[in-house]
């Protein structure tokens, strides 16, 4: 039989057992409710609010909703847009004489003589399909003095008995690189619009990688250029290369473009010097590239991220500082519009003031929150919510983000890298993956002068076939 005391202290422990049990249930469902939202935060994001692709949002795609606001001007051609359409020309290659026989109204005979005018009108078409076929003929010549046989020499790139000319080659290349077109439909395409029926998929890789090899010298020429000071835009992507994931750099500006494959996503261009680089705050920048003078990150990721807080967590604060930022960049467009180099002090002072006011704002609500509760065995700093940690980034890295308005060479976005991007994306969606690394750089290599001459206004076609000199000449 147990003492007295015994039970006594089992009721005196009956208790604390009970709070030790509700404090760990309590922390459960904190710990749960944090997890809902984190999933209902995941749900919530879309191509609007998160950097995520319009393709990913299936059924539930979102209504398309600008977010640069409005501009105040009206749709279609603006006042001074010179407009482009199809114009007569006044040297036409042929011309087809339409004659009447006889009146509309009395039915009379119509001569040559009664003719009064002419009333024209053009088409413009291509020509029949078919290739052009260039026989050279090297003389051989008998000498009479010595009696030995001398043979002219034929043009150089005429090698073979029979060969495809320049034109056709570079349209192969043209098709496969710039329009993403796969060998094999590259070869139907020029079997069908000209008649090359000997073309096939081999030789338009060949041929791609000897024009790779021939324009090395102008990605280098694009790549110093690039290299020395300006305001200039990264951005990464993956990729996959035989069957392993690759990441795609590219580093470019208002008139050149360099496309870099590498294996590791944090391989940035540490060989640049100088200047601005703009970008999505992507940790490798600030970490790897201490050569170049400052950073601005890019405004549209600070207009989505916002959004998502907004729309999810409904935090007021995220609205207006969305409004802020498209507000500062309409001010700053409107000062270039009038030729201005940078805004008036007290338009700067005004808008820095509003911006930490928000952020403080901001900063309150979130520490006003109940702490987030920290994963079983987690170590480091504790957990803070999405829109806590956006606020921290803002607030630190407060001249980066308004760099825009300090420097009116630099854009409010990032989105040069991003349209120089998509292309390599859609190609990607094309044949799936590259299946060497070599055939991946190649690639990447004629995109960069591809690119690059496209800013310049050049003809894409001319330019694959001159010779790179002539092509460096002209950037």
């Amino acid at each position: 039989m147990k003492h007295p005391w015994y039970k006594v202290a089992s009721l005196e422990q009956s208790p604390a057992m009970a709070l030790r049990r509700i404090s760990e249930l309590e922390e459960f469902v904190a710990f749960q409710a944090q997890e809902i939202d984190e999933l209902r935060r995941q749900l919530g994001k879309n191509s609007r609010n998160s950097s995520k692709p319009p393709s990913s949002d299936g059924l539930k795609k979102p209504a398309p909703r600008s977010l640069r606001g409005k501009s105040g001007k009206k749709s279609g051609g603006q006042t001074g847009h010179r407009g482009d359409t199809l114009r007569q020309t006044p040297t036409p290659d042929f011309v087809q004489r339409h004659e009447a026989a006889q009146c509309r109204t009395c039915q009379q005979r119509q001569t040559p003589e009664m003719i009064e005018g002419v009333k024209n009108r053009q088409v413009f078409d291509v020509p029949p399909p078919q290739l052009e076929v260039t026989e050279h003929q090297a003389m051989i010549y008998g000498c009479a003095h010595c009696r030995a046989t001398t043979t002219a020499a034929f043009p150089e790139g005429v090698s073979a008995h029979v060969q495809y000319g320049p034109r056709i080659r570079a349209a192969a290349v043209y098709c496969n690189v710039q329009q993403l077109i796969p060998e094999d439909r590259v070869c139907q395409l020029l079997r069908d619009l000209f008649g090359a029926t000997s073309l096939c998929a081999a030789s338009v890789t060949n041929r791609v990688n000897g024009t790779a090899q021939r324009l090395s010298g102008v990605v280098e020429h694009i790549r110093d250029t690039l290299t020395g000071g300006g305001v200039r835009h990264l951005d990464e992507t993956g990729l996959r290369v035989a069957g392993k994931l690759h990441w795609l750099h590219t580093i470019c500006d208002g008139a050149f473009t360099h496309y870099r494959i590498d294996p590791g996503r944090g391989a940035v261009p540490t060989f640049l010097n100088g200047g601005t680089i703009v970008h999505d705050h992507w940790k490798s920048y600030y970490a790897h590239m201490e050569g170049v003078d400052a950073h601005a990150l890019c405004g549209a990721h600070h207009l989505r991220e916002p959004r998502a807080v907004a729309e999810i967590e409904k935090e007021p604060w995220a609205t207006e500082l969305s409004a802020l930022l498209t507000n500062a960049n309409q001010l700053k467009c409107a000062a270039q519009g009038r030729g201005d180099t940078e805004l008036p002090a007290s338009v700067h002072e005004d808008i820095l003031a509003e911006y930490m006011a928000i952020l403080a704002k901001g900063t309150d609500f979130h520490e006003g929150l109940p702490p987030l509760v920290p994963k079983t065995g987690s170590r480091g700093r504790k957990p803070r919510r999405p829109g806590h940690n956006l606020l921290i980034r803002l607030r630190d890295f407060r001249d980066d983000v308004l760099r825009f308005l300090t420097d009116f060479d630099v854009p409010f976005t990032n989105n040069q890298a991003e349209q120089d991007l998509r292309m390599m994306k859609v190609r990607m969606k094309i044949p799936g993956s590259f299946r060497t690394i070599e055939g991946a750089r190649v690639f990447a290599d004629i995109r960069s002068v591809i690119s690059t001459a496209r800013k310049h206004g050049l003809n894409i076609l001319e330019i694959i076939t001159v010779p790179p000199a002539q092509i460096i000449a002209r950037l």
